[in-house]
């Protein structure tokens, strides 16, 4: 998965292919099927041939114990929600309704092959924070009938397992399902074991099948389960989004399942090491389609309106990337060389538009560059992209099957900006890069989600490069993207290492964050270069061979690659250098100093660095000296007519002496100063720590108006954003504002303004200029250079005049912002309109955040109140709302009272999505710099903490920095802003 982004301000081809029905795959006709499969509610049909289902499901055997909830009940109802689990000594022979324990004193003894499990010397394996690993499964075969009029499914699955250690307990995981029957039998043609009881187990989410006699290692079973569930109005699991087409509201259900969520949706083994093979059959009434990881093998039509698919088995797999939808959305698609079939699924409209035609197009150019990269074939005979409008993230990696939010690959090139193009591009990159590292190669367990979400990462910025090569963008954006950001976070004393131990399902979601992300794709990248591309490269195509259709651990990679060195005669051992950076948390600081008597000798020192020096006398852990790293610095020794290679120097001690003269470039995860005779560089991290003065990157600002390349540009931006919001409710806030638009005004002035020019040619060529462009009109429009305003405002009122928006695409976020924050309300009243009115992904996601830009608090008040009408503003997009809100300074003590007083709203809607919580917390909070606002959260947490105590952890560690910093260098900051200005 990959979470979304928010920006700081609001804000191609076209694919083979004809537009195309959804209808052109292998059907087969047959008459009517003797099951029911109208359109009625999931209880009346179950209950309509249910002595033909528990004959079925007894296999004739009259001896065997089924467990019911017999629909119509109203006490089995109550007693299935029950949840309680077995007393550990339970006598448990005799069967129970589902959700009812078995009690003590049930029927005769229990087995004396279950003593140990019963008898407190061990816990009973359904309360353990994982499956017990008694069994894993070889295969699903997993039928679902899915009634979109009433939001219901129902489903049946078999599962083939085989017994590793001898146990009476089958243990899987199911959450929120409502189980109708269950049977075990030894094969097809054995009758089925007898059944002591079954019941579910909230608190580890599983289902427990206890049986009279234990099950015998070495030998395979088959477990069937019958089930039904609602297709929740949620974010995962299975789950319904809708959308307007011709004034009419259409339904869909799409799935959800990373990272533990496929046990929603239907009885599983729900860990990544438990890979199988899935046969899955989808019946949905004929005016839908149905999509699963595979194609379509046969759909077999009924008299009364309904369809089923027969989907093709799947290779090996894990259940978190297994995915389905039933939609009745229409495609375009394309074909690799190798006869991949790629197809795009959208709204009709998009579709017919073409918004997916960009997507489409290069999603067929990255699969053959990724096979070609990692030298190993797609696995699939096709993948389908799917654009839906409602998701938790901006995309989900599932195999054959990825998911898409419309925003995140949906473009219209007639009214879509470079930034929107980026975004969509490497969103896309990021997820094709997951079917191979993730999909056919994945982490054995969640404390290494960062090998496939890292190297996902990396390759956004490699893929993109491969599209638009003059972009440049891994050695670049990278830098400011990724590395600073992320050295943003792992510079907190809150922050965590690489690879976390996790234990239980509720430790799961913590570990996808951006320090798996960014630091994760950080290390691969100083990897890569320290290895050297092209065996760094050789490596990975090993690693994916040995480890394909299986699971792998980070001990395999470093393995691989330390192989792959020494192929070529050089001996690294990877493992003992990349423990340090994964293991433990944080990054050094190296100063590095030149010998005032000897030119050729330099001094290298590493300190774990960390912003607060006070904890480190506080805490122990952090303030004492084990914090060592192994750290390649990369080197070019030389003088002014000559720099020779680069070559690798390694620094592993405290301090170090080395032989050098200059050093030019280092690619690692580490922050630097050097200072000589010759050269001093400083990076803003270190003054905001309090390692240097607080001028310092101001000072080096005076020198960004003779820069000419975007990437200190942007890089200048980003470090100015937190900078500008710890001043912007300050009274001296203007001196601030007065220096930075004298060191942007020249630059302004010579760029001007972009054409808006819709011919998306100039894209490649120009992509480093329009974006330096973009970058300077945001600087001066945000920090209120006159003419950017007066400019922002003339286009505005030529919209709203002529009905006609000319306004230029790169720079439409910036001018719909600043023409909200200085206009009245009818501007914001248009653009609330507009976001109403149009179609366009791109464009009603900047409509949007435009919204959030007023100065006007009550208009602010009312987007909050709005933000959470679904049928408004998507769930996903709430978050952004909020966010933006809290960003601009009339609003952030509007957007902060809100997350308070909306909490359990809030938390209750957000709280099982990867990022969304931590994404919300994190930007309501992180420009907070008051003593009263940090004492304000400080009290929300002691009461609502619930389950976020990591977010709220580094939430206060960045309040608690922000106030530190306006105590003791505010003032400092502001006598040598007025000197400089005087000057």
């Amino acid at each position: 998965a990959r979470g979304q982004r928010t920006r700081r301000l609001p804000g191609g081809g076209r694919a083979a292919g004809a537009l195309s029905r959804a209808s052109g795959r292998t059907r087969r006709r047959r008459g009517p099927a003797t099951s029911e499969g109208g359109p009625f509610p999931v209880h009346q049909r179950l209950s309509g041939s249910f002595g033909d289902s528990i004959l079925d499901l007894l296999g004739g055997q009259p001896g065997s114990a089924v467990l019911l909830s017999v629909p119509g009940d109203p006490a089995a109802a109550r007693r299935a929600g029950n949840g309680s689990a077995p007393p550990a000594g339970a006598r448990l022979n005799q069967p129970h309704l589902l959700g009812e324990p078995p009690r003590e004193g049930d029927g005769d003894a229990a087995p004396a092959e279950a003593d140990s499990e019963e008898n407190g010397e061990h816990p009973p394996p359904w309360t353990l924070p994982r499956l017990p690993g008694h069994l894993r499964p070889l295969h699903y075969n997993l039928m679902l009938s899915v009634f979109l009029e009433n939001f219901t499914f129902s489903g049946e699955v078999n599962v083939q397992v085989e017994c590793l250690r001898a146990t009476r307990y089958v243990v899987l995981h199911a959450h929120r399902l409502r189980v109708e029957a269950a049977r075990l039998a030894e094969d097809r043609l054995a009758g089925a074991l007898r059944v002591a009881g079954f019941f579910l187990y909230p608190q580890t989410q599983v289902f427990v099948l206890v049986l009279n006699r234990s099950l015998e290692a070495q030998r395979s079973y088959n477990l069937k389960i019958l089930f039904h569930a609602p297709i929740e109005n949620e974010l995962l699991g299975f789950f319904r989004s809708s959308y307007v087409l011709y004034g009419e509201r259409r339904f869909l259900a799409v799935t959800q399942f990373s990272p533990t969520h496929a046990r929603k949706a239907f009885p599983c083994f729900d860990e990544p090491i438990y890979k199988a093979t899935f046969k899955i059959s989808i019946k949905h009434q004929a005016t839908y389609l149905s999509l699963s990881n595979m194609p379509v093998e046969t759909s077999v039509f009924e008299e009364d309106g309904w369809v089923t698919d027969h989907f093709s088995q799947t290779p090996l797999m894990s259940t978190y990337y297994l995915a389905w939808a039933v939609c009745n959305f229409t495609y375009r698609e394309t074909m690799t060389k190798n006869g991949v079939v790629i197809r795009l699924y959208a709204r009709p409209d998009a579709i017919r538009r073409g918004s997916g035609d960009y997507a489409l197009n290069i999603t067929r150019r990255l699969i053959e560059f990724y096979e070609d990269y990692f030298r190993m074939p797609y696995s699939l005979p096709k993948l389908d992209l799917l654009a839906v409008p409602k998701h938790p993230y901006a995309a989900m990696e599932n195999w054959g099957l990825s998911v898409f939010v419309e925003q995140r690959i949906l473009l219209d090139p007639s009214i879509s900006s470079i930034s929107y193009l980026l975004d969509v591009t490497m969103v896309i990159v990021h997820e094709l890069c997951h079917q191979w590292f993730g999909d056919l190669v994945t982490p054995v367990w969640w404390e290494d989600v960062w090998l496939k979400e890292g190297f996902a990462h990396y390759f956004e910025f490699v893929g993109t490069d491969y599209l638009y090569p003059g972009w440049n963008l891994e050695k670049q954006r990278f830098l400011t993207d990724v590395l600073h950001e992320v050295m943003l976070l792992d510079g907190l004393a809150s922050s965590h290492p690489v690879s976390q131990e996790v234990q239980q399902a509720t430790d799961i979601d913590r570990v996808f964050d951006w320090i798996a992300y960014k630091k994760g794709a950080a290390l691969i990248r100083m990897l890569a270069n320290f290895m050297g591309h092209s065996v760094f490269q050789m490596g990975l195509q090993d690693y994916l061979t040995i480890h394909k259709y299986g699971n792998a651990a980070r001990k395999d990679l470093w393995n691989t690659l330390s192989e792959a060195l020494r192929k070529v005669g050089k001996f690294v051992n990877i493992q003992v250098v990349m423990d340090q950076w994964t293991l433990q948390m944080g990054y050094p600081v190296i100063t590095i100093m030149g010998n005032e008597t000897t030119d050729n000798i330099v001094g290298i020192s590493q300190e774990h660095f960390i912003y607060d020096l006070d904890v480190k006398t506080k805490d122990s852990g952090l303030g004492n000296n084990s914090y060592l790293w192994q750290i390649p610095l990369t080197i070019a020794v030389g003088n002014t007519s000559h720099i020779s290679s680069e070559a690798i120097i390694w620094v592993s001690n405290k301090s170090e002496l080395k032989m050098s003269t200059q050093i030019e470039e280092f690619l690692g995860f580490f922050y630097y100063y050097y200072c000589s005779r010759f050269h001093r560089l400083l990076e803003t991290l270190l003054i905001k720590a309090g390692y240097l003065p607080q001028n310092i990157p101001l000072e080096l600002l005076r020198y960004l108006s003779k820069e000419k390349e975007f990437l200190p540009w942007h890089a200048a931006s980003r470090a100015l954003y937190p900078l500008d919001k710890l001043l912007d409710r300050t009274e001296n806030y203007n001196i601030f504002n007065e220096y930075i638009l004298r060191q942007v005004a020249s630059m302004y002035l010579k760029l001007g303004w972009p054409t808006n020019n819709v011919d998306k040619s100039f894209v490649q060529a120009s992509y480093q200029h329009e974006e330096l462009r973009r970058e300077v009109i945001m600087l001066a429009c945000s920090f209120g250079n006159k003419h950017c305003h007066q400019q922002a405002a003339t286009l505005i009122s030529d919209w709203i005049s002529s009905n006609r928006n000319r306004i230029p695409l790169n720079v439409r976020d910036i001018v719909y912002c600043t023409g909200v924050s200085l206009m009245d309300e009818d501007v914001w009243e248009f653009i609330w309109m507009k976001f109403h009115s149009t179609t366009a992904v791109s464009e009603k996601k900047i409509l949007l955040e435009a919204l959030t830009c007023s100065d006007d608090r009550n208009l602010l008040n009312r987007l909050l109140n709005l933000s959470l009408n679904s049928e408004v503003v998507l769930d996903q997009d709430a978050i952004d709302v909020i966010i933006h809100v809290a960003r601009n300074p009339h609003g952030r003590d509007l957007a902060w009272k809100f997350f308070r007083e909306k909490w359990k709203i809030l938390n209750a809607r957000y709280g099982e999505a990867l990022f969304m919580n931590s994404k919300l917390i994190s930007g309501v909070t992180e420009f907070l710099n008051t003593e009263s606002e940090l004492n304000e959260l400080k009290n929300f947490i002691k009461t609502h903490e619930e389950g976020s105590a990591a977010s709220f952890s580094r939430a206060v560690e960045t309040v608690e920095a922000n106030v530190r910093w306006q105590l003791l260098y505010k003032e400092e900051l502001f006598q040598w802003l007025r000197k400089s200005l005087a000057h």
